[in-house]
């Protein structure tokens, strides 16, 4: 700004001179002066207008800064108050610096602190949808429990009705069991009897049978004295009754010699032996060797067995089976007579799971009606006319009676005019 000078008339004093001149230097103080102050006036207000923009700036900064624009108004005339206004400007700069620091501190930390949010809001949608899986397992569950439990209910109601049955079959078996024991009293009494009455008869059939021995040895001596010395002198028809009544003495004869095996089969002592069944059977073929040759018969023999038997009687039940099938052979077909042994399990009903021999003779004779299947085994039973097939009908009771004796089984089937068998199951042990 360029100096205007001002001339003064010379009229004027001095002083009035001096005046002049100290209220033009005065005006151009206030000019300079005026400057700065506007100045300050345009800075205060970009100041106003900063701690404006800063929102979270506190009330006393507020304060500050209005004092700030008092102090720049009054900047004129209060120079050391404006010294100690731009002083305080300072401290609010520095602590507004500072502020500012520990905004950005803040921000810094609510930055993290949104990671760390975001990150457990995730963790949370994880653990709702973990949350809303498990739910639907446990109404999953809880309806399976429904189920388990109705079910429970219901069986329940049925172990409660089987409890009540298995009452009443318990009370039911009382009855039963104690049924059962009289029932055993009675059958060991009648076991008793029977023990007592068989002991009785098997005495009674082998002292009859050893007493009727001479009579009928008499008998036939004096009926073969009387053929063989008085022949030429008996009629025709004297010479048939004494057929007749060799005849019916031979008859006696095997009567009686059965009945004797008969009564053996229980009397004789059972002494098992450890022996291979074809060593008895082969003896037994042996024995027969003249009747089988006789017979032109054809013996097939298969299998091998070994069984803990009573050899004596072992082999009088193969002899008889085997003199049975040669004996009721037919003319028009050659005897065929078919013993096979194996190792087996019966097939009745009642019988245990142990091992068994299994020993099947089958022929091609005569047979005889299925309906007689069982009485075969009974004593004195001939099922065939006595004249053409010859016998006393207690072949087949001593047969079974042995088997007895073995703890086994025979059973016997057939079909008239298409041969019988016989299958026998001896225990192995």
């Amino acid at each position: 700004m360029g100096k205007k000078k001002i001339i003064l008339p010379d009229t004027v004093t001095f002083q009035e001179r001096n005046k002049a001149n100290h209220n033009d230097e005065l005006l151009l103080v206030n000019k300079r002066l005026a400057q700065p102050i506007e100045d300050r006036k345009k800075r205060a207000a970009e100041l106003i207008i900063a701690n404006t923009e800063l929102a979270f700036q506190n009330k006393e900064k507020e304060n500050r800064a209005a004092e700030l624009v008092i102090a720049n108004a009054e900047l004129a005339y209060q120079n050391q108050e404006k010294e100690n206004r731009a002083a305080e400007l300072v401290i609010a700069n520095t602590e507004l610096t500072f502020q500012n620091k520990e905004k950005e501190n803040r921000a810094a930390e609510l930055v993290i602190a949104n990671a760390e949010l975001a990150y457990q809001n995730q963790e949370k949608e994880n653990r709702a949808a973990e949350l809303a899986i498990a739910n639907k397992e446990l109404t999953f569950q809880n309806k399976e429990k429904e189920k388990r439990a109705a079910e429970l209910v219901i069986a329940n109601k049925e172990l409660a009705y089987q409890n009540k049955e298995k009452e009443n079959r318990a009370a039911e078996l009382l009855i039963a069991n104690a049924e059962l024991t009289y029932q055993n009293n009675e059958k060991e009494k009648r076991a008793a009897e029977l023990i007592l009455a068989n002991n009785e008869l098997e005495a009674f059939t082998y002292i009859s049978s050893h007493h009727l021995q001479e009579p009928l040895r008499k008998i036939q001596v004096f009926s073969n004295r009387i053929t063989t010395d008085e022949h030429q002198n008996l009629t025709e028809k004297g010479k048939y009754y004494f057929e007749r009544i060799e005849v019916a003495a031979f008859h006696m004869q095997a009567l009686i010699n059965d009945l004797l095996n008969y009564s053996r089969t229980n009397v004789t002592e059972k002494k098992f032996e450890n022996i291979n069944l074809n060593d008895i059977i082969n003896k037994v073929l042996d024995d027969l060797k003249e009747e089988i040759i006789a017979k032109k018969a054809v013996i097939e023999l298969s299998g091998s067995c070994t069984a803990f038997i009573i050899p004596s009687q072992f082999h009088q039940l193969i002899c008889n089976l085997v003199s049975n099938s040669l004996k009721f052979s037919t003319k028009e077909k050659t005897p065929h007579i078919i013993i096979e042994s194996i190792y087996t399990k019966p097939k009745k009903k009642n019988s245990t799971s142990a091992d068994y021999c299994h020993i099947k003779i089958s022929d091609n004779g005569i047979g005889f009606e299925p309906e007689f299947e069982s009485r075969v085994f009974e004593m004195f039973q001939q099922l065939n006319n006595k004249t053409d097939y010859k016998g006393t009908g207690i072949g087949l009771a001593i047969a079974k009676k042995i088997v007895e004796n073995h703890n086994g089984i025979i059973t016997a089937t057939g079909k008239l005019g298409h041969g019988a068998k016989f299958d026998i199951y001896i225990p192995v042990l």
